[in-house]
């Protein structure tokens, strides 16, 4: 065994330091490793053979240990979205929220989402009695294309006379009678009195008549449509101006806009364009016209130009409000809106001078003063509001104004803006062009499946997490397919992981860190960076750049590069061997970090992963069980020079045989004496081997380790030549060193049982191989 440094190359000095970067190993040839460097950088495995997947079709087939986990490779069709529901019933996810509130956490983090929409201002499973048709209830019915910006909130429905109320019908099961035929006018069906009359022409004036006839109509009058532009005539219509309330903005402005400073925005830009919107805003007009909403608690002179408000009466109505909801100003008589005193002094209740007004609020002034209800103290604010850009000049300025004219606070810590979706060529989604997008089909699948197929809510939860959410993004069969597709490549990555720890007990089995393999402490000091970046990326509220460390590491570290190398410690080392072991402890570790690492974005597939791991007796929950854990010591930079210098000889060997098994050749690695060779040579204590850590990196027949050249060569043999610079402490300690790679074929035969060539004889198990079926 060759441990002892040498005094030449850089100088006995240089030498000594080094060798503290390493601690001396418990198990043979298993150092631990630590330092400081600047770089990171795995290299993927090209031209090895992962042969030993099939290793498994002979004689020694039960002697092997292949993965095992009834975690399924994929899930198909509607299968997808059925086991996500089950996933949250079975694991609780409706009581996540309520758990986490009695946790009663030191502080809370409060995420403001709006701006909270008042569109049907309870009224959702209700019932009205239909006017013309006795006994007859219609049902009260949320919709999307009804809102607060258009008319009362309120439309009737009629299934088979409109794309969207065809959409409504069909979600909610409703009968599509058609009353009108081709020739424009009512059938039969619509009734004796509307049969073979115009839906445009005299039918409107016989309606009109049966709803006066029925004593349910109203009110019957011309309306001017509230449009600038009537997209069907393309004509103009007349605005007219009016009396409003307005608020002058222009004494809080320069508070709101220094206390913005304090406030982080995501992106960055969105600051500016507030302040921008702000400064073009010196008055808000907080008055509107319409038959519902909260009352502006203003009373009128009946003859003269003159209003009441003071602090007595909007006590009074606040009271009124409180006990009975904002309803009493529309249907208690004003002479009971008026506190007793005021009263008196304006006429009385029989003579009152004064009528309450009919203006409403702007429903931003409602969801701009949101924060009085939600925030638990007057000095709180949010830890975050999110919304899109067009909130820039709306439900965020309303927020801000409301509470610095209260509080001479803003009322967030941080702002989230975010962009639009758009049709799959960029263009704004129409239901009027047919591009619109429905999430729940996104995720349920459509009426035919080969056109609209079911892709679950991970699937859009990971499109929506890696587009740049702050401009506008697309959305298309591709791009979600592609979205599909990587957690595909996720869900082998994580099957692979739980296949490979079956009859792993981390309490009893674990390996400590400083007597794992090299590679595998490599791996948990990735891991303990990863963890790093991923929880710093949620807490800027990057999750486009959580999906792309994720992807990196679960395809790149893991899939290509790790997982290809310790396959044959995994599979055929015997179960309880400190090699294999080691490895499973690495994995354990990974499989945890990613699993809470992708929870908050993949919530089904984290639960679906954590109730599949083998050694969880009850498995809970993953959101019950705390964020990333990882430890200090994991981190181990001295680790990258071992492995990357490792690397970079590997590449010279497989580069000098491309298309090859490297398994058929043998390796000798030739290095000149110095900080170098000292790293190598703890990777391989004997000058030739075929267990040792560094053939494993190497995945050769055999790798031999010398320090000058091979007084012989034969004539079959390729070298490759190269260089690597060594750089430990921040630099402290750097040095170039040259290499020489020699290729030659192997003379041994391949294994049967681990298909190495490391076998004596075509026919004989290779000495390892051998020493643990004879154990077994």
């Amino acid at each position: 065994m060759r441990w002892g440094l040498h005094p030449r190359g850089p100088g006995a000095a240089a030498l000594a330091a080094a060798r503290n970067l390493w601690v001396p190993p418990r198990l043979r040839c298993r150092p631990g490793w630590q330092g400081t460097t600047g770089r990171l950088l795995v290299r993927s495995v090209t031209g090895a053979s992962n042969q030993l997947q099939s290793s498994n079709n002979g004689r020694y087939r039960d002697t092997v240990l292949l993965p095992q986990t009834s975690f399924p490779m994929k899930l198909l069709g509607q299968q997808q979205p059925d086991t996500e529901l089950e996933i949250q019933q079975k694991c609780g996810f409706s009581e996540l929220y309520s758990w986490q509130r009695e946790r009663k956490a030191k502080t809370e983090f409060c995420l403001h989402d709006g701006p909270p929409y008042a569109n049907g201002v309870d009224l959702e499973t209700g019932t009205c009695a239909h006017p013309l048709t006795p006994h007859k209830d219609s049902p009260l019915l949320p919709a999307n294309h009804v809102t607060m910006t258009k008319g009362t909130g309120l439309v009737h429905t009629a299934p088979a006379h409109g794309m969207e109320d065809y959409s409504v019908a069909s979600q909610h099961n409703l009968p599509t009678d058609c009353l009108v035929d081709e020739d424009g006018v009512f059938t039969d069906v619509a009734g004796p009195e509307l049969q073979n009359k115009s839906v445009l022409e005299e039918g409107t004036d016989v309606v009109i008549k049966m709803l006066q006839a029925s004593k349910h109509l109203l009110k019957e009058e011309k309306l001017v449509h509230s449009y600038p532009y009537d997209w069907r005539t393309k004509k103009p219509v007349v605005i007219r101006a009016s009396k409003q309330w307005f608020v002058n903005i222009t004494d809080i402005k320069a508070t709101a806009k220094e206390l913005l400073k304090k406030v982080k925005f995501i992106p960055g830009s969105a600051l500016n364009a507030m302040v921008e919107t702000m400064d073009r805003r010196p008055y808000w007009c907080i008055s509107r016209q319409r038959v519902w909403g909260v009352p502006i608690p203003v009373f009128h002179h009946k003859t003269k130009d003159e209003f009441l408000i003071n602090s007595q009466t909007t006590e009074h109505i606040i009271k009124l409000v409180e006990q009975h909801g904002s309803d009493v100003w529309w249907t208690l008589p004003p002479e009971q809106l008026l506190p007793e005193e005021v009263l008196s002094q304006v006429g009385g209740p029989d003579a009152l001078e004064y009528a309450p007004g009919q203006d409403i609020l702007d429903i931003w002034f409602d969801s701009g003063t949101s924060w009085s209800c939600v925030l638990p103290g007057t000095d709180q604010r949010a830890d975050l509001y999110l919304e899109g850009k067009d909130q820039l000049g709306g439900w965020f300025q309303s927020s801000l104004l409301t509470s610095v004219a209260a509080r001479k606070k803003a009322p967030f810590k941080t702002v989230v803006v975010h962009g639009f979706t758009l049709g799959e060529k960029g263009e704004k989604m129409s239901k009027s062009l047919g591009n619109v997008i429905d999430p729940d089909v996104v995720i349920n699948g459509g009426q035919d499946p080969n056109k609209e197929p079911p892709y679950g809510a991970d699937v859009l939860r990971w499109w929506v997490a890696e587009s740049n959410v702050f401009t506008e993004v697309t959305i298309s069969p591709s791009v979600l397919n592609a979205a599909r597709d990587d957690i595909s490549k996720l869900r082998n990555t994580l099957r692979f992981l739980l296949g490979n720890i079956a009859g792993f007990n981390p309490e009893t089995d674990s390996v400590p860190v400083n007597d794992m393999y090299v590679i595998d402490q490599y791996m948990l000091h990735l891991l303990q960076d990863l963890a790093n970046k991923i929880t710093d990326a949620y807490k800027q509220y990057d999750f486009g750049k959580v999906v792309r460390l994720l992807r990196a590491f679960y395809t790149r570290e893991l899939s290509s590069f790790y997982f290809s190398i310790i396959k044959d410690r995994l599979y055929c080392e015997n179960a309880d061997d400190p090699k294999r072991r080691s490895c499973q402890t690495a994995l354990a570790e990974t499989l945890d970090v990613v699993v809470r690492s992708v929870a908050p974005i993949l919530p089904h597939l984290a639960e679906e992963v954590f109730q599949h791991i083998p050694y969880a007796k009850e498995p809970k929950s993953v959101f019950r069980t705390g964020w990333i854990r990882t430890s200090s010591i994991w981190k181990k930079p001295g680790l990258e020079e071992a492995i990357e210098s490792t690397c970079a000889m590997r590449d010279s060997f497989l580069g000098s045989i491309p298309g090859k098994n490297a398994a058929e050749y043998k390796v000798t690695l030739v290095i000149e004496p110095g900080l170098l060779f000292e790293i190598i040579e703890m990777l391989q204590a004997e000058e030739t081997s075929s267990t040792s850590q560094l053939n494993e990196l190497m995945m050769a027949s055999q790798t031999t380790l010398l320090s000058q050249e091979p007084r012989s060569t034969t004539t079959d043999v390729i070298e490759r030549k190269g260089t690597f610079l060594i750089n430990l402490e921040g630099g402290d300690i750097r040095e170039e060193s040259s290499y020489k790679v020699i290729v030659t074929p192997t003379t041994k035969e391949k294994c049967p049982r681990c298909w190495k060539y490391t076998a004596e004889s075509p026919d004989a198990l290779c000495p390892r191989c051998s020493e643990v079926v004879s154990g077994k």
